[in-house]
């Protein structure tokens, strides 16, 4: 495990509540069933003046939520870069996780190898692993993915509904999520004519 030591101090509940979502912390490092005796970058996922009571959620720079306590004695609390401060073991990141959709025209066995193998060289053999591979035919069609408000809008057309176009290739769906509040509409692709007239 890497660590290395920063010193911090931490911070009461008033303090961190004057906080913004820019500003560096240090929570617990903990993960779900793998307790870690060091802590973790991570930022507040809402500004801390919007704290009513209860516990402050804050989101480490390795995607793991926590909520805390900073006040609670027996908790670990919230801990900011402070050279007055004492030092504390901070983890840190082994690499980047990337997950990738990836596209072959034509794809066959041999040119996903030629990918990986690409890979592999400009990393380093044993450093990029295939986690879980998917090999999945894609038709050869494409539609029209838009986002629009879930409550959509009676009595309105189709033309004047608030949406956004989104992409035009139906597999990509797959690897999406819609914004919070919006839905997906799919409809068959639709090439854009510009009917604008030239001089």
């Amino acid at each position: 495990m890497n660590t290395e030591k920063v010193t911090a101090r931490r911070l009461t509940a008033e303090e961190v509540s004057e906080l913004g979502l820019q500003d560096e912390i240090f929570v617990s490092a903990e993960t779900d069933g793998l307790p870690l005796d060091c802590y973790a970058p991570a930022f507040l996922t809402e500004p801390g003046k919007n704290f009513e009571g209860g516990s402050f959620a804050a989101k480490t720079v390795f995607d793991e939520e926590i909520h805390v306590l900073p006040d609670d004695a027996e908790g670990r609390g919230i801990w900011i870069a402070d050279k007055t401060g004492e030092e504390i073991e901070v983890l840190q990141g082994a690499g980047v996780l990337l997950n990738l959709a990836l596209f072959v025209p034509n794809g066959n066995k041999e040119s996903l190898e030629a990918l990986y193998g690409a890979a592999r060289d400009a990393f380093g053999a044993g450093i990029v692993q295939r986690w879980n591979e998917e090999v999945v035919a894609v038709p050869d069609i494409k539609v029209d993915l838009f986002e629009e408000p879930a409550r959509g809008r009676k009595n309105t057309s189709n033309q004047n509904r608030d949406r956004r176009a989104l992409d035009i290739y139906p597999t990509r769906v797959r690897f999406m999520e819609p914004s919070d509040g919006w839905k997906f509409i799919v409809e068959p692709h639709k090439e854009i004519v510009d009917e604008t007239p030239t001089i």
